[in-house]
């Protein structure tokens, strides 16, 4: 038991004052003559034994009474706290995953969790909620009920180390405060659950939602495995995270047209493929028939016409192996000596190549810095005849610069798989035995901050780049290297070209960090615009010499095509889907997670928290008391004879 007001009870020793009193009280009996002795003393004993024990009697009934009249106003409790002031704060993390739409006992997980929160939570308790797309901080479930009941899925699943990090930012600072933190989610396995450190300043409480069902088909990925010049053939990829299925109806749509159907038999992973027409725009949708999860049941894509990309190289003496490499189905190749360029050309185009130039003139530096810090890639191929200052001008705005000419042969024998220009399938695995280029003469670079793309041997570098700058330190004519004659060439400038421009893809994943770029001139002032019925978005965008640089991390958020549009003109479509993360149905076992208390019902965990922090009052039993133990006094005095 313990006391709201424990220094009341310091008046306990008041009650001695009476006993003291009793105790040394001054009366005496005065004896009387009387003729019967005998009778007269037996009288005497009788009427001094009742005395006695009236006041005694009556003396403990009034300490008890005034006893029970100080502890009622001490307030004693009876709690769990060790401390009547504290109080409890606390923040539910509430799984709002496309995995939660899995059905339990009573319905969606998601929905009977909402119903369980409003019915189990005290409707005037603040606390804070948080889902992977909202808070509501300090909040009372009656004043969020309703948004509560209108918390929708999100592909925006965050990791459970981030959710605990964030959860702990939202706990007051105030002392004598009971801390706990509620997680509620269905914990799939895809998602790694971090260790909760004993000296937690929260106690924190797993909540895991049982699906009844794991049974779940989803269209995973879709791509184009070949295309002609009449057709395009698309695969598509589907799983299924339960019973093997046979017969699963696959459906093609355009727009809302049904163009072609097919049944595909599952037992884990699946494919199947689709004809479309190369000269056809296709606004597509696959559907698949399932019963288990919704959101993964439609993949949107959809073709473009293909945009060229701009290409121009500055030489001297013509190359022929750009030419072949920048082929007119994909680029708009074409070339200039450096004393007959137009410099209005620079703006328009996505690559240039300074190719095996002497001498490169101060104004052409100038506008080729322009470029670069505009978005463009520059390639510079030195001339073994160029003396090291003329390319420095141009390479001291990156802190680069070539030193003299060594002429010793080197082999080309490293490539760095991790760059951009060689990890987008380039190569099926990482080569080790191939015929390695050569050179007889290359440059020193001195710097720092360069990305090392190819490499001689001994580690010194043969192509670098920095801030869209690719830097060969040899000249490859045939003279000088055998690298034009290399597999490697294809790949790295049809690389450098392809990453110049970054054309839309088959689709997109809703979440992730989505950058591509749409070559168009726009007028000042003016925005792209992703449209869709009557969602209208204005995606980040960077103009940048003759494109515009689009980033999606954010937007939209909802699945679908999407025009982009100027104004009114539609530019290109764009398809977004949500990832498929959240698609196959296994879990993640808590048991042998320490320093958690674990449960699978949201109601027994906050039961558990009122538990927790209820106080049970005693003072009202001790006013009762008080007043009965007046009653008796009053009783004694009236009736002890």
């Amino acid at each position: 038991m313990q006391f709201k007001h424990p220094e009341l009870l310091y008046a306990l020793f008041l009650l001695l004052i009476p006993v003291i009193v009793h105790l040394f009280q001054l009366r005496k009996f005065k004896k009387e003559t009387f003729t019967n002795v005998d009778f007269l003393k037996n009288v005497v004993i009788q009427t001094r034994k009742s005395a006695q024990l009236k006041k005694w009697l009556t003396l403990f009934t009034r300490l008890f009474l005034l006893a029970a009249i100080i502890l009622a106003f001490a307030q004693p409790y009876i709690s769990k706290n060790k401390n009547y002031k504290t109080t409890t704060d606390t923040v539910v993390y509430l799984d709002n995953s496309f995995s939660m739409q899995a059905k339990g006992d009573q319905g969606e997980l998601l929905k009977r969790a909402v119903q369980e929160l409003i019915t189990h939570i005290p409707a005037n308790k603040e606390i804070t909620l948080f889902t992977n797309n909202k808070t509501f901080k300090k909040a009372t479930v009656s004043s969020i009920k309703n948004e509560l009941l209108q918390i929708g899925y999100t592909g925006k699943k965050q990791s459970y180390n981030t959710t605990l990090l964030k959860g702990k930012t939202f706990f007051s600072k105030t002392k004598n405060t009971k801390k706990h933190f509620v997680l509620i989610s269905d914990f799939q396995n895809n998602n790694t659950i971090p260790n909760i450190s004993a000296d937690s300043a929260f106690t924190t409480h797993f909540v895991k939602l049982k699906p009844v069902n794991t049974n779940n088909i989803a269209i995973d990925s879709a791509y184009i495995s070949k295309k002609t010049a009449k057709n395009i053939t698309l695969t598509v990829i589907l799983k299924n995270s339960g019973d093997a299925v046979e017969n699963t109806s696959v459906s093609l749509y355009n727009k809302t047209a049904l163009i072609a159907k097919t049944a595909v038999s599952i037992n884990g992973t699946a494919k199947t493929t689709f004809t479309l027409p190369s000269n056809k725009l296709i606004d597509g949708s696959i559907r698949v028939e399932d019963s288990g999860l919704a959101f993964d049941n439609t993949l949107f894509f959809n073709t473009n016409t293909t945009s060229k990309i701009n290409v121009l190289s500055i030489e001297n003496e013509p190359h022929s192996f750009l030419k072949r490499i920048y082929t007119n189905d994909e680029f708009n190749y074409q070339s200039s000596k450096s004393n007959l360029l137009n410099y209005s050309l620079i703006d328009k185009q996505n690559v240039i190549v300074l190719n095996h130039l002497e001498s490169i003139p101060n104004a052409l530096a100038n506008a080729l810095s322009r470029f670069t810090k505009q978005g463009g890639q520059l390639i510079v191929i030195p001339s073994s005849k160029a003396l090291p200052s003329a390319y420095n001008t141009l390479l001291a705005t990156n802190n680069i610069s070539i030193s003299a000419l060594a002429k010793n042969e080197k082999r080309v024998t490293s490539i760095n798989y991790a760059h951009p220009l060689f990890n987008a399938g380039v190569f099926e695995k990482k080569v080790t035995n191939f015929q390695y280029p050569k050179v007889n003469t290359y440059f020193n670079i001195e710097g720092s901050g360069f990305t090392k793309a190819l490499e001689y041997e001994g580690g010194l570098p043969f192509l670098i780049e920095k801030n869209n700058v690719y830097l060969f330190t040899s000249s490859i004519t045939k003279t000088n290297s055998n690298f034009t004659n290399s597999p490697l060439i294809v790949p790295t400038f049809y690389n450098i070209a392809k990453n110049s421009l970054k054309l839309p893809v088959l689709y997109y994943n809703i979440g992730q960090n989505n950058r591509f770029d749409i070559n168009t001139n726009l007028q000042q002032d003016a925005v792209l615009k992703l449209v869709n019925g009557g969602i209208n978005i204005i995606p980040k965008q960077q103009y940048l010499n003759n494109k515009v640089s689009i980033n999606t991390l954010d937007v939209p958020n909802t699945p679908g095509i999407y025009a982009l549009k100027n104004k009114d003109s539609t530019l290109k479509k764009v398809s977004f889907n949500n990832t498929r993360l959240e698609s196959h149905l296994t879990y993640n076992t808590l048991n042998d997670f320490k320093n958690v208390k674990i449960s699978n019902s949201i109601s027994k965990i906050f039961d558990t928290i009122k538990s927790d922090s209820k106080v049970n009052a005693l003072w009202k039993w001790f006013v009762i008391f008080a007043l009965v133990l007046l009653i008796v006094e009053m009783l004694i005095l009236k009736y002890f004879k």
